[in-house]
Formats: structure tokens, sequence, C-alpha cells
């Protein structure tokens, strides 16, 4: 039925004795081209998966790359790729795609202009985006990744958190920081609460799930032939449970040794500078952002009972692809490593004091991978929560 809507003109049945008699009292509508929407943060919006492509601001102006010394409020580090699963997924009956997603975005931002937070973006509420587009379109699928960015902790930082230690552990010993710095600048791995308390996970759900109500709500506003299916989606982490033995230790050192440069280069260069002790915390966080997405969608579903919601859980999406899981690191890792870089000239360099934005994000391949559990959702059932696993084959495993 959804693309027959508005595309039949009014119609008058006349009954005379002669019998039914049709007749046309305007022109014909032609039927709104079909679309699927990609709302959130940077798992959904591309980020570390390239291809940028310009993004219109607050005042309407596209924004194309504007250099290295633009400020990172320019609404092109949105970081909107062409590459993002939302274009790469077979979605079929669906003519056009559409990327409103952000990277950085918060739950505030689904509602309100980025750029009134700290450290937003300059482009229009995702809502008023989403309410311009359903003018010229009939939106059939919306899929929203959000959570992992809020009030009460980010991904950037939890990432830069662990990466920081291991490298400041990695490079400079525990007498340099005693003598020159006269202070403790921390060395230790990452624990879960460094990470998130139950707390902050508890405070996220309200906020991700209030705002995922307001997409409900507007959709019901918007969407004129009332018939849409909103697929959430959670995280896949970009490091394994474990690492492959080969970055255990380098030149008799492990990371559990005051100062080990080799290894911190060696783990930097594959993708994954951090504490093995770091990543079980990892898991823990990762997991609770999956349980922070299915808890508002069962808040929601509980709520709403008629509306066509489902979870795509793609947790273990990158399973046996995650960086360092193997030991060619970062080749065939589905997921972009950490890589920070001194400006235009996209030379690497070992100081994480700059911006490192893309790193520890769904690479290209990884968003192809992502397109493929997208569609499985699509296919699925409604109101039903989808897992999307990768198998040791390389094929996934959707059910």
């Amino acid at each position: 039925m959804r693309f027959l809507q508005r595309a039949a003109a009014a119609v008058m049945l006349l009954v005379s004795a002669a019998g039914i008699q049709v007749v046309q009292s305007g022109p014909a509508q032609a039927a709104l081209p079909t679309a699927a929407v990609a709302l959130g943060d940077s798992f959904v919006s591309g980020e570390g998966a390239g291809d940028y492509q310009p993004v219109v601001d607050a005042s309407g102006t596209a924004q194309a790359f504007p250099g290295w010394s633009a400020a990172n409020s320019n609404a092109y580090f949105c970081h909107r790729s062409a590459n993002a699963s939302v274009f790469t997924a077979p979605l079929p009956g669906i003519q056009q795609r559409f990327n409103l997603a952000c990277s950085g975005a918060q739950p505030a931002d689904i509602a309100n202009p980025a750029s009134a937070r700290a450290e937003g973006r300059a482009v229009a509420s995702q809502l008023d985006q989403l309410r311009a587009l359903a003018q010229t379109h009939d939106i059939d699928v919306v899929l929203v990744g959000l959570g992992s960015n809020n009030t009460q902790f980010t991904f950037g930082d939890v990432a830069t958190l662990c990466a920081n230690r291991f490298i400041a552990d990695a490079w400079t010993g525990w007498w340099e920081f005693w003598a020159y710095l006269k202070g403790e600048v921390p060395q230790r791995p990452c624990t879960a609460s460094d990470l998130a308390t139950d707390t902050e996970v508890a405070a996220a759900t309200t906020e991700t799930t209030a705002a995922l109500r307001q997409i409900l709500d507007t959709l019901a506003e918007v969407d004129a032939d009332g018939t849409h299916q909103v697929i959430l989606q959670t995280y896949t982490n970009p490091l394994p449970p474990d690492i492959a033995p080969q970055y255990y230790d380098e030149d008799g050192r492990t990371d559990t040794r005051d100062k080990f440069r080799a290894l911190g280069a060696e783990r930097y260069a594959a993708g994954c500078p951090i504490h093995r002790a770091s990543l079980a915390p990892g898991q823990v966080f990762s997991q609770n952002l999956g349980s922070l997405v299915k808890n508002a969608y069962a808040t929601l579903a509980a709520e709403r009972p008629a509306a066509d919601l489902r979870v795509l859980d793609v947790q273990r999406a990158f399973d046996g692809a995650r960086l360092c899981e193997n030991p060619d690191s970062p080749a065939g890792a589905l997921a972009t490593p950490v890589r920070v870089q001194d400006g235009p000239s996209g030379t690497f360099i070992t100081s994480l004091s700059q911006t490192c934005q893309e790193s520890w994000h769904p690479n290209a391949a990884g968003h192809t991978v992502l397109g493929q559990c997208l569609t499985g959702a699509f296919a699925a059932a409604p109101r039903t929560i989808v897992t999307c696993a990768r198998n040791a084959d390389g094929t996934l495993t959707i059910s």
C-alpha cells in the first residue's frame, strides 16, 4: 500500500441509470519516492569509512572539506560517508537513501541544533532535517544509532582515555613523571568503572529513550502514509576480547613492565595501542551500550504496541576481524586503527594530542558488513531483535 499512497487522483463515483461513471476531480499526484534515512552518531554516519560528503550546515550552506585548520564545529566533520551502511545495504523497494547522522551526536542533537551544546557541530537538529526530507520523500526505513555519546560519557573520551594511558605507560617511565612533571599521569589499564558506571549507563539510557521517543513522535507527524520501520542499531567493539599472541610482548617486555616503547610502537602500528588488561573492561562497556539500546527498545515497544520497531544487534558482526585479533593487523580488519595525523599531509604521528576522530570506527569494509546486517533487520518481522554475527569463514549469520 505504501507505494500507492498519494498516487491516485481524487475521484467521484456518479451513479445513474446507465450505470457507474468515474469522474476525476483533479490531476493525479505522483507518488513520493521511498526513502531510507540514517539518524544518530558516528557509527551510522560512516565515521572511519572515508569518502565524506558535503554537509549542509544550520545556515543552509553545504560545507565540503574546509581544511584541517577549520574549527571542529564545522558541519563537514559530521563525516557522512558515501560508504555508510545505509547506502550499502540492499533494501528492496527503497528508492533513495539519506544520511542525517553526525559524528559525535548526542541524544540532545535529535531535537536541538548540535551547536546548542559545547563541542557540537553547526548543523540543524536531526528532526528538523527529517521534517524537511519528509516534504519530498516517503520515509519507509529509519536506521538509528544512538547512545554511545551522551551527557555522561562519549565513545571518543573512552577510547582516548585507554589509548592515552597505554601510550604514557609505554613511552615514559615512572621516574620521568616524578622528576619532570612532579605529578601522577595515569598509566594503569582502564577499568569498567573508568569507562562508564552503572549509574551513568542508566542515565544515558533515559536520555537515549527520550530522544528515540521524539523520533517516533516526529515520524507519526510527517510520514503521510504512516508506514515505516525504525531499526535501532547497537554497537560493535573494534577490539577483540584478547589480542593475537604476536602483540603480547616485544624485546622481552610486556605491557605490565615500566616503559615498553618497542611494544607500544608495535601495537600502535597494528592499530590497537591499549593494555591487554583494558580489553575486558572495553567489552563490558560495549555490552552496556548494547543493553542501553535494547532497554530503550523494550520501553518504547511497551508504550507503542503498534510501532514497527526492531533492534539490530551487531555486537558480534566483526568477530574474527577486529583490530589486532589477527597477526597481520590492521590488514583485513573491519575497523579503523588508531591513527593520528599532523594535518593535510596525512603523515601519521605518535602523539595523541591531535585529532584522531576516525579511530576505532567501522571502516568501509566494516560498513559493507553492517549493510548486510541492516538488510537482515529490514527483512525481519516487526518488533524483533535481530542478531548479526560474523562466522569464522567471513559469512554472516543473521537471526
